[in-house]
């Protein structure tokens, strides 16, 4: 590949994207829509599954000849079974694993032009064939010299090399993109659904951020302080004095591919333990660290054996820190409230979660939805990909003819910043269930799902009690008020008619600390409800105790009254 993308070449590669894309728009417009209108749905339905296979195959030709952001395009709807036709998926599986490796003599110029020296005196060795070529760069393994290595604490080394003019090849793409999305925005069934300027726009960024190592190694050094109290995750060390922009050294930690079930069996580990360790680290990233490994496939994840003596026989080392994506504390609420209600089959709380993520158009109506999500749970909850395999395939056609309708016409929509999302969570699930055939994410969930209510209910019951403090403060503040108020009124220097105001004051006193009983009432009441499941006896004793504030609090009952007749 040459060094830079001359203006011609940019023209010509930016032309072919633009015009594959406006190809497969013509076509499917031809055949989902204008064939239809004129009464020819079956020749439309009868050749679909050829159509998509063709297309999916022009693709990823297109994208093996081109490389650049298209492998990553190619990527994402490989790993999107649950939305994108088999035939697709099928066709663009292991596009990254056909990347043509750059010729080492390219790749060793580029390296020692960042480095600033030739690459004999940087590295002890330096091994010209890449065990692993990207779209954005490829990685070679080397050693350091003797002395670097005394400085470093380390010795075997992988140095990632980004592709020679990759950066002008980028630039390319996305302008390509970009038009695309503005073309995408204007067709509606398309714009109800999601924003793909904005999608693009999100790609961009990650985009920019991958093809800048100095970025990639800062994202590894914040995902090792996250995960440095899980000992199931582990991370490589940074060589900062050998890396630059274009070029990152990193410790060499290859070890057992994920997903080598033969060589994980041979190293007596467990497979079904890998998924679960797996799944459970995601669901932490996400919900916990709202920072996530956002490419977690079976090459970007190694289990590695560790020496007797460590806290767990094994871990999970994540290499590639290009791609992550981060949540904000809203969408982590959010997806906090989905899972749960995901977990407890609340399809009511799973409604209401989806719109507050921003998956789902404010104006939309959930009754239906409503309904069928709890059919959905009736039916399917708990199963696990083994399982609803053997489901009567007709089940599933049913609950398509009954309520297919409801979710496609509702106005559901991609939020922006949830491809990066989408990608990690569909990579984990595939990966999990290629591990353990019977993997069920249910198994996963409801202990996390537990920890994560009882971390709300602790805020819950935090924030309650802040607001008891101050409703307390208030209250026990009021007769030092009243006291200087009355100071005030014998000096004279209030004036006005107070002929009523002891005993009105003495009944809003009288008011406040009933409001207090009351407030001490609900949290021991709430404190007690929350530990009673893990200790019964102090929770039945805080719930027991909790009367005695409330017949405080309860209002004094009053005689009957007389009614005298006139």
């Amino acid at each position: 590949m040459a060094q830079d993308l001359s203006a011609r070449d940019s023209r010509a590669r930016y032309r072919r994207i633009v015009r594959f894309a406006a190809r497969v728009g013509a076509q499917t417009l031809w055949y989902e829509s204008v064939l239809p209108r004129i009464g020819l749905r079956r020749v439309a339905d009868r050749t679909r599954a050829r159509r998509i296979r063709r297309t999916a195959r022009r693709f990823h030709d297109l994208a093996i000849e081109l490389g650049g952001l298209l492998i990553k395009v190619g990527q994402f709807m490989s790993s999107r079974l649950d939305v994108l036709p088999p035939e697709i998926v099928h066709e663009l599986e292991g596009l990254q694993d056909e990347v043509p490796a750059v010729p080492f003599p390219a790749i060793k110029e580029a390296a020692e032009l960042e480095l600033g020296l030739p690459l004999e005196q940087v590295f002890e060795y330096f091994d010209p064939t890449p065990v692993a070529a990207a779209s954005l760069g490829q990685v070679h393994r080397a050693r350091l010299t003797a002395l670097d290595a005394a400085d470093f604490g380390l010795r075997e080394v992988a140095v990632k090399v980004q592709r020679p003019g990759i950066d002008g090849i980028v630039e390319v793409d996305l302008a390509a993109l970009r038009v695309i999305a503005q073309r995408l925005r204007r067709v509606r069934v398309v714009a109800n659904r999601v924003d793909p300027v904005a999608l693009v726009e999100e790609f961009a960024t990650t985009s920019l951020q991958e093809i800048d190592y100095l970025h990639e190694a800062t994202s590894a050094e914040r995902f090792r302080e996250n995960s440095a109290q899980n000992p199931r995750v582990g991370v490589p060390e940074i060589v900062w004095e050998r890396s630059t922009r274009r070029v990152l050294t990193m410790e060499d930690v290859t070890a057992i591919k994920i997903s080598d079930v033969d060589a994980l069996r041979a190293a007596g580990i467990d497979p079904v333990e890998v998924a679960e360790a797996l799944a459970g680290a995601m669901f932490d990233q996400i919900f916990t660290d709202s920072f996530f490994h956002a490419d977690p496939h079976p090459g970007n994840i190694f289990v590695t054996p560790l020496p007797a003596g460590e806290p767990v026989p094994w871990q999970l080392t994540f290499i590639d820190f290009g791609m992550m994506g981060e949540i904000s504390e809203s969408t982590r609420d959010g997806l906090r409230k989905l899972l749960i209600a995901v977990a407890s089959r609340d399809s009511k709380g799973l409604v209401s979660a989806i719109e507050e993520v921003g998956m789902l158009l404010p104006s939309a109506g959930t009754a239906e939805l409503e309904r069928a999500m709890t059919e959905l749970f009736k039916r399917f909850s708990g199963m696990g990909l083994a399982e609803l395999r053997k489901v009567d395939p007709r089940e599933f056609q049913d609950f398509a003819d009954e309520f297919g309708d409801v979710v496609r016409n509702l106005p559901f929509q991609l939020p922006e910043h949830f491809l990066l999302l989408i990608r990690a969570v569909s990579v984990t699930s595939g990966v999990c269930s290629g591990l353990d055939p019977k993997f069920n994410v249910w198994d996963v969930v409801e202990p996390y799902v537990t920890q994560l209510v009882r971390d709300e209910a602790g805020n819950l019951l935090t924030s309650f009690a802040s607001q008891a403090g101050q409703v307390a403060k208030t209250v026990w503040g009021l007769p030092q008020r009243v006291d200087r108020l009355i100071t005030q009124i014998e000096d004279g220097r209030v004036s006005f008619d107070v002929s009523h105001l002891d005993r009105r004051l003495a009944r809003l006193e009288r008011l406040g600390r009933r409001v207090l009983a009351a407030v001490v009432f609900a949290g021991l009441l709430i404190a007690g409800a929350l530990l009673r499941p893990d200790s019964a006896a102090l929770g039945t004793v805080l719930m027991d105790t909790s009367a005695l504030p409330l017949v405080y609090a309860l209002p004094p009952r009053r005689g009957p009254r007389h009614h005298h007749r006139r």
